[in-house]
């Protein structure tokens, strides 16, 4: 008889709650009343706002800390089920270092721990779930929105440059983390960041992104109190349900000859060959027909859309820029690549020995799993362009969940 299979370990959730900062932007625009108290201890709708921070991630974790040496915070979280605050540091690093000491002197010390902002009192619950979901899959996750505003530079009171906004997300809280590689992290390094995030990146680890939420606002200036009312009376007014997400399914397929004098490209890894492939960018075959299943799935139209082979900024450019791009667009829209599943249509080279690799890169750009990812080959019988080795075709299937829009 079998031995059963053992059932793998729940892993432990943390959560840090900080309360250390004064709030110096919120000063220096608030009433002297106002001020005489730090931000995260004013009321909001009756309660501390820290008080609502900690509501919100108490359901989704086994214990939280909260850091802070205001004597205001035992009382704002009086009646919660949490650990007595630590005091923290003169710096945000400091704080989470102290709390990570805190944590790790604890019976049973957990396996990932959430970093949140006290004066974050809004954060959704679907937001928090989405970054402990991705935490299965990378050591550093963070939730963010993409920017869609106009930047520019300033010096003086006058405009300097315009910063292109393509690829510029703005950062939230709960962010997550392995506790072991945080911790470490915290102990080698004593650089002054304003998020945790920067250790990990700075290090090499990859830190992906979820979607954020504009209800997830931070206190930081007085007039966010009462956009922070309204968020929560609108919450009281509506019904609290998870975001229907749909199935939707896209389909890619392209083909690119074969030429003299350049690399072959494909999926991201250059491939051993005698000839290249022809085309505007680095003719990626393989993730040129993966966004355009993706853009399919998201009625985004196709590559060309997004990136004209008319536009000469394009020339010669690594394909990896365009799938990171769909994804990024993926993630837009609150949504989830489900899997992808592509097709190599070629009599060589031959793609088998690189499959895994293929695999690891796709998943990489588009901040996945490697197991939702899947590269396969086949050959036209020597049958056709493919099979006089002309040319490289390629097909892709992929299937996403987007949240219902309603209409």
């Amino acid at each position: 008889m079998n031995a059963p299979h053992a059932r793998p370990k729940r892993k432990r959730i943390a959560a840090l709650l900080l309360a250390a900062g004064r709030g110096r932007r919120f000063s220096a625009g608030a009433t002297q009343e106002q001020a005489s108290i730090s931000k995260q201890f004013h009321l909001l709708a009756g309660q501390p706002v820290i008080r609502h921070a900690a509501l919100a991630l108490l359901p989704h974790v086994d214990v939280l800390q909260p850091v802070g040496s205001d004597p205001l915070l035992p009382e704002a979280l009086a009646g919660l089920d949490v650990l007595p605050p630590v005091e923290g540091g003169a710096e945000r690093h400091d704080s989470v270092r102290a709390g990570l000491e805190a944590l790790a002197k604890l019976p049973e010390q957990p396996d990932i721990v959430l970093v949140h902002d006290g004066a974050r009192p809004c954060v959704p619950a679907a937001v928090i779930a989405r970054t402990l979901e991705a935490l299965e899959s990378f050591e550093g996750v963070i939730p963010a929105l993409p920017v869609s505003d106009t930047l520019k530079k300033v010096e003086g009171g006058v405009i300097t440059g315009t910063v292109p906004r393509e690829g510029l997300w703005r950062a939230q809280t709960p962010q997550g983390f392995s506790f072991p590689l945080l911790r470490d992290l915290h102990d080698r390094h004593r650089t002054a960041l304003t998020d945790d995030a920067g250790l990990l990146e700075a290090e090499g680890h990859k830190v992906a992104i979820v979607m954020g939420s504009e209800d997830n606002i931070k206190l930081t200036v007085t007039e966010d109190l009462m956009r922070l009312e309204r968020v929560i009376e609108d919450q009281k007014t509506q019904p609290v349900q998870a975001p229907v997400l749909l199935p939707r399914v896209g389909l890619g397929y392209d083909v690119h000859a074969f030429a003299e004098g350049r690399k072959l490209i494909l999926c991201g890894i250059e491939i051993p060959h005698e000839k290249g492939l022809a085309g505007h960018s680095d003719a990626d075959v393989g993730i040129h027909t993966l966004c355009d299943a993706i853009y399919g799935a998201l009625n985004e139209g196709d590559i060309g859309r997004h990136f004209p082979p008319t536009d000469e900024k394009w020339r010669d450019m690594d394909s990896a820029r365009f799938l990171i791009h769909a994804g990024d667009l993926i993630r837009s829209k609150g949504g989830m690549l489900v899997n992808a599943d592509l097709t190599i249509i070629c009599e060589r080279p031959k793609i088998g020995p690189h499959a895994k690799a293929m695999c690891a890169r796709l998943a990489e750009l588009l901040k996945v799993n490697p197991s939702r990812i899947s590269v396969k080959a086949t050959t036209s019988e020597r049958l056709g362009f493919t099979g006089r080795e002309e040319g490289i075709a390629a097909t892709a299937a992929v299937s996403i969940m987007v949240p219902d829009s309603g209409e």
